[in-house]
């Protein structure tokens, strides 16, 4: 059994394909996928996807380069999103991106969007999926500093108020910061999600830090229709790849296939509540 804990199946490329995408990868061994929205639009149609199909699930939130569209309503408008269909089972994608956003301003509006977004995970009793990026190429940075502040707090707050979400807060999405930050989030009782990237050629730092993190802490991502794992590298990435995924990671952890689609699939489960 594999899971792809992040798939943008809402996006227009597969509009040509879409239930044949989603029938490749229910022949491939992948038996849950999670569509993360990006703005109020994709909220509502990662929902009714998720609605269609028994393997698919929705989470709802504003995406911090879409920092423009958060108003006073927003916040209102997620909260009914969040109750509106049991196939909900996450907040998300939310977070920083500084690479993008560059303006002070704006990336403060993405720091209000994401505390106000994590407040109504906590109200709702939904995980949270942590989007970061830095400015430029950078592994460590503001971004990471800010981020990590804002979730240790929250975080810290679940757990003095015995709240359930202090033991699967989230995860933090296509991770591509250093070690220190991966094993700090972990110890805030974090998931790490693993993407194609982890698959390429010159990306040998990046697999030196998964293979320094427990495969219990670790979740399979494509980010379809992007970052397309080797050997698929060039084209329109999909759930079904994500079996590449767990191969390179497998070989990291010098273990099998099946222990890294069985431990990360119960990883899923625990974080999203979505059965298995």
């Amino acid at each position: 059994m594999l899971t792809d804990t992040h798939c943008h199946l809402d996006f227009n490329k597969f509009d040509g394909d879409r239930e044949a995408v989603i029938r490749r990868a229910l022949e491939a061994g992948v038996e849950r996928i999670l569509i993360p929205a990006l703005e109020l639009k994709s909220c509502q149609a990662a929902i009714r996807l998720a609605n269609s199909h028994p393997a698919l699930f929705a989470a709802v939130g504003v995406h911090p380069t879409e920092v423009n569209q958060w108003n006073d309503e927003s916040i209102e408008n997620l909260r009914h999103l969040a109750h509106s269909a049991n196939k909900v089972v996450a907040i998300g994608e939310i977070g920083l991106d500084y690479y993008w956003v560059k303006e002070p301003e704006k990336q403060a509006r993405q720091r209000q969007a994401l505390k106000e977004q994590l407040r109504l995970a906590r109200e709702a009793h939904l995980p949270v999926v942590i989007h970061m990026r830095e400015a430029g190429d950078a592994w460590f940075g503001q971004a990471s500093m800010d981020l990590l502040e804002i979730l240790t707090e929250w975080q810290n707050s679940l757990t003095a108020a015995n709240h359930p979400l202090a033991n699967r807060p989230g995860v933090l999405h296509s991770f591509n910061g250093n070690l220190e930050t991966a094993q700090k989030a972990i110890h805030c009782n974090f998931y790490i999600g693993v993407t194609g990237p982890v698959t390429y050629k010159n990306a040998e730092e990046k697999r030196q830090i998964i293979r320094q993190l427990p495969l219990e802490r670790l979740l399979l991502e494509t980010d379809a229709p992007f970052l397309t794992p080797v050997p698929y590298r060039g084209r329109r990435n999909e759930p079904a790849f994500v079996g590449y995924i767990a191969d390179k990671i497998a070989e990291i952890h010098k273990t099998t296939r099946e222990r890294v689609a069985e431990t990360t699939s119960a990883n899923a489960n625990r974080l999203f509540g979505w059965g298995g």
